[in-house]
């Protein structure tokens, strides 16, 4: 896919950081959708079908996180990305806009070239994984990945793109005991940078969704998948 056809939606009250932002992805090539608020973020996403959304958390309207859920809950934005771009870097906040389902958080202030460089690792980090075998069978279990769709007992479960990578890569090597940093480093990029957290929280969502005796903690190592 090239530069051009790319589509990325900006979302942030702030009219400064849109044009900031924008301005220097666009210099890259990348085409650029704004919206000042969740509630217009919605409506732009379901009418653009963007790559990549990057989002603020605190917006009037509707904030970053339940916006970025109801995104989540958009069978057709299923495989965008979505990170979340805030000068709120507390861990509960983390912790809350990796649950509503994104991929990554980035805190304000971040230099320009920083930022579009992390841009860059999320997209080839989708380009990667979408170049990996499609599916994934584990009797009741089945990994499509070519589709981004889990069905479990002939039943589908959606889910967030990196619980899905998560899933994928665990699954992938049942038994096998999957360290931390490789998690990371699989799902997130070693590009990116999140929280010590995230992989936790995104196992427990998984655990909550795909039933809590297909995972098992490896203390101090990492987590595995079990058939």
């Amino acid at each position: 896919m090239k530069k051009k056809d790319i589509k990325i939606l900006l979302v942030d009250d702030e009219p400064d950081i849109l044009e900031i932002v924008g301005y220097n992805l666009t210099l890259e090539g990348y085409q650029i959708i704004t919206a000042e608020n969740g509630l217009e973020a919605l409506k732009k996403a379901k009418k653009y079908h963007p790559h990549l959304i990057i989002l603020d958390v605190m917006m009037p309207e509707m904030d970053g996180i339940e916006a970025c859920e109801k995104l989540r809950s958009i069978p057709e934005l299923s495989d965008t990305i979505i990170t979340f771009l805030t000068a709120r870097g507390e861990d509960y906040s983390q912790v809350a806009g990796f649950e509503a389902g994104a991929d990554d958080y980035i805190t304000k202030p971040i230099k320009p070239k920083v930022l579009v460089s992390k841009v860059k690792a999320l997209l080839r980090r989708f380009k990667e994984n979408a170049s990996e075998t499609p599916n994934v069978n584990l009797g009741n279990l089945i990994i499509n990945r070519e589709e981004y769709k889990i069905i479990k007992n002939k039943k589908e479960i959606v889910l967030p793109r990196k619980e899905f990578e998560l899933l994928s890569l665990l699954a992938s090597k049942p038994g096998k005991v999957f360290k931390r940093e490789d998690i990371l480093d699989k799902v997130w990029g070693n590009e990116v940078v999140v929280g010590g957290r995230t992989i936790d929280v995104h196992i427990r969502k998984l655990r909550e969704k795909i039933g809590d005796e297909s995972f098992k903690t490896i203390k101090g190592v990492g987590y595995k998948f079990v058939v």
